[in-house]
């Protein structure tokens, strides 16, 4: 297709809006020696086809937070499915998700410029398992953000029970977004449809690295399903169109799950140097992605190191913006990642990279946990999955929900109330205690029923300050752990919530431990 044809063509689908008529005409006036050259995308092929299956394959896929090495293959044959999921979003929220590779966020492409990508997406959202899917049939489509060529060609809808096949060469580097484009765009990138495609330079990157993880922001807007259904005897949640069109996410996290990476760290060593490949979605909320205690030394806006920057504090990231970011941690402790928007990290967008000296080296498998022993934190090595992981996703894949959602306590949490309460604490106390875990910058407090009553528990946690004036338990705390708890803002029926929670953990023994 020639350009001349592209803009005409262009023009023509956006005569009904100004913005975009307009933004086709300036770039039918930009001097044509500033474009590089690029190969053309080949047509893409629409197929009918009632396919099962895998939904997501491919050697160049990642399925968890850990990116694996690049394929070497100058072709990339990849596979991502539309379909319905009902994803464990924070405690106590199945949430029903539309996902691309049927994963939140969908599986990380890696690729390098130049490589032919032969995609495919078959829609599969008429499909219905009890617990796990909800059929919602309807069109979708896929953009990859790296990709030129015309999007009414390569990015139009499919039906359900069709197929979508096209071919493409990223030209340039970065880390670049994917995600459905199918009208209301924002319903579908806010129920989870939409993951990172990461494309290296040629000659790979300027820089070595210890280990390399993937952080993906998204806002989510749930709402109770109008039609009352339930899963695991919980409360499913659906998509609130309204908050999402205000731009008033209910929970904003980090590779789909609030809270994801305070459960399961990313991990490394003291010394090691780190890079982040950092996507924010949006669909609504920009990100000022930190790490508190370290200093990104070495910044790539986009993905791409001719956009270099140094010394940064913090990275400041529109909807679908990206970057590559590279810090080294110095000593062992857990530097936490967070958006400094303080607004969106109290909905959930918060992550640890604990560091220790037993987590072992790179390519040396973890030691093999003992019966009865919690999940390695994400990050750690895990060789026999992996290897299969970089060819396939399982047809209920053991990718990147599976390896990040609750620990095994979490399915039995079907107290609806109790599971608010794990959610409270999650997002307001998970940073200075544990449960179970040992004594952070406060006490563990596993087993808190026990050693306080209720009425006590809730007059603390809700006058905090009068109490370390006038109480003596209170100012014993505070003598013992060397400094005074901040009120934690609590809620009358997050008191009520919480203490549920500790009742249902001290009950099972401390099967509520993280």
């Amino acid at each position: 297709m020639t350009r001349t044809s592209l803009v005409g063509r262009l023009c023509l689908l956006a005569a009904p809006f100004p913005f975009l008529a307009a933004l086709a005409a300036c770039d039918a006036t930009m001097p044509t020696s500033s474009k590089p050259a690029v190969a053309e995308s080949a047509p893409a092929v629409v197929v009918d086809e009632d396919r099962s299956g895998p939904y997501a394959t491919g050697r160049s896929l990642s399925f968890d937070a850990t990116l694996l090495p690049l394929d070497p293959s100058p072709v990339k044959e990849v596979r991502l499915d539309a379909s319905n999921r009902l994803i464990d979003l924070a405690p106590g929220i199945k949430y029903a998700a539309w996902t691309l590779g049927d994963s939140v966020p969908g599986p990380t492409v890696r690729a390098r410029a130049g490589d032919k990508i032969r995609f495919s997406m078959t829609n599969r959202t008429n499909v219905t398992t009890p617990k796990l899917r909800i059929a919602a049939p309807m069109l979708h489509s896929m953009d990859f953000h790296s990709a030129l060529g015309s999007p009414q060609d390569l990015f139009h809808s499919i039906g359900p029970g069709q197929t979508i096949s096209f071919e493409f060469t990223p030209t340039y580097p970065g880390v670049f977004m994917y995600h459905c484009v199918t009208p209301p765009m924002v319903d579908h990138v806010a129920s989870g449809m939409y993951g990172m495609m990461v494309v290296e330079p040629k000659g790979g990157w300027p820089t070595k690295v210890d280990r390399e993880y993937v952080i993906i922001q998204g806002d989510f807007y749930a709402k109770p399903d109008p039609e009352r259904r339930k899963a695991d005897n919980l409360p499913v949640y659906v998509l609130d169109k309204d908050k999402a069109l205000a731009r008033t996410p209910t929970q904003v996290v980090f590779n789909g799950r609030f809270n994801g990476m305070v459960d399961k760290p990313l991990v490394a060593r003291p010394g090691e140097r780190i890079r982040l490949y950092v996507l924010n979605v949006g669909p609504g909320s920009g990100s000022s992605f930190h790490v508190v205690g370290s200093i990104f030394d070495r910044v790539w806006m986009g993905g791409n190191p001719a956009n270099e920057l140094r010394g940064l504090q913090t990275v400041d990231l529109g909807a679908s913006s990206s970057a590559i970011v590279e810090l080294t941690v110095p000593e062992k402790g857990d530097y936490i990642m967070v958006d400094h928007y303080f607004a969106n990290a109290s909905l959930g967008a918060i992550g640890l990279i604990s560091v220790s000296d037993k987590v072992p080296p790179l390519g040396q498998p973890a030691e093999a946990p003992k019966a009865g022993a919690p999940a390695a934190p994400t990050g750690a090595a895990e060789p026999a999955r992996t290897s299969v992981l970089m060819a396939t996703h399982e047809h209920e894949p053991a990718g990147r929900i599976a390896k990040e959602s609750p620990k095994p306590h979490s399915a039995t949490l079907n107290d609806p109330e109790a599971a608010k309460g794990r959610l409270a604490f999650d997002s307001k106390c998970v940073l200075c205690h544990s449960m179970g875990g040992g004594n952070k910058v406060g006490p563990d407090l596993q087993g808190v029923t026990h050693r306080h009553p209720d009425a006590w528990l809730t007059k603390w946690l809700l006058e905090t300050e009068k109490m370390q004036k006038s109480d003596p338990v209170a100012r014993d705390l505070v003598t013992k752990y060397r400094m005074p708890m901040p009120n934690p803002g609590l809620k009358a029926v997050e008191v009520h919530d919480l203490l549920k929670y500790f009742h249902w953990s001290d009950q099972r023994e401390g099967l509520a431990k993280n």
